[in-house]
């Protein structure tokens, strides 16, 4: 039996990186997958021909994760496609990273609301749907910067930091119902946006993590399949960090 058999995920942020390698991980599970971009493009076309050659049902949806009103409007669209959701992976997420005094509002607001606003958003959108079922699990994207924060990512980290909150607030508020709430916090994750630093910085992070390596989407995923699974029956309210030791 897989662990995430007949269930329904909606993933947002989902036709690369991180995000991908969540869909497929869940599809090889056997879930079905819903997921989101700003835009569908040939990552996200590729991204779903993919998940629909593993025999699950998949779909890729246009969405502006930030929007209150798109989010609402595609997980009506997912509803009426797959019937039910019982796995939300809030994964949308962008960086502005600069320092403080060269920060603009602009920098801010937009971090703010495609990391943080998204999160309410789509957990607000589908809470009618998991409290109906009286079951789910929401498993939201932080960051171990949002632990510890990082010079040169006040926006990035301030919204991965409050992610942690509203995650084990949820937790409590819905706990009655069998919903379940859970961050996790990757530490130097090797994706496609830090394959572009020069190897010395890579190597300099390397050398601070215990297990001497940067983490691979696949460990991300291997997590969120976990926390989605009954396996983590139990579990809820809490940050898995995946970050070799950082």
């Amino acid at each position: 039996m897989k662990l995430l058999q007949d269930k329904t995920a909606i993933i947002t942020g989902a036709a690369r990186g991180i995000g991908k390698s969540i869909a497929l991980k869940f599809a090889e599970q056997g879930c079905n997958v819903a997921f989101t971009d700003l835009a569908i493009d040939d990552n996200a076309k590729e991204t779903e021909r993919a998940l629909l050659e593993m025999g699950v049902k998949a779909k890729a949806y246009a969405s502006d994760a930030s929007s209150y009103e798109d989010t609402h409007k595609v997980v009506d669209e997912i509803m009426k496609e797959f019937g039910q959701v019982d796995i939300l992976v809030n994964n949308a997420g962008i960086t502005k990273d600069t320092l403080l005094m060269r920060m603009s509002e602009e920098q801010w607001d937009l971090v703010i609301n495609v990391n943080l606003k998204s999160v309410f958003n789509f957990t607000k959108a589908v809470q009618r749907i998991m409290l109906k079922q009286r079951s789910g699990s929401i498993i939201n994207m932080s960051s171990v910067v949002g632990l510890n924060g990082n010079a040169g990512q006040t926006n990035y980290s301030a919204s991965k930091a409050g992610i942690i909150g509203f995650t084990k607030s949820v937790a409590k508020e819905f706990g009655s119902r069998g919903i379940r709430s859970n961050a996790i916090a990757p530490g130097f994750i090797i994706t496609e946006m830090t394959g572009k630093l020069p190897e010395d910085v890579r190597k300099q992070w390397e050398s601070q993590i215990p297990l001497r390596r940067g983490g691979t989407p696949d460990d991300v995923a291997d997590a969120c399949v976990f926390l989605g699974s009954e396996m983590s029956s139990y579990i809820t309210g809490q940050v898995l960090s995946v970050d070799g030791g950082m």
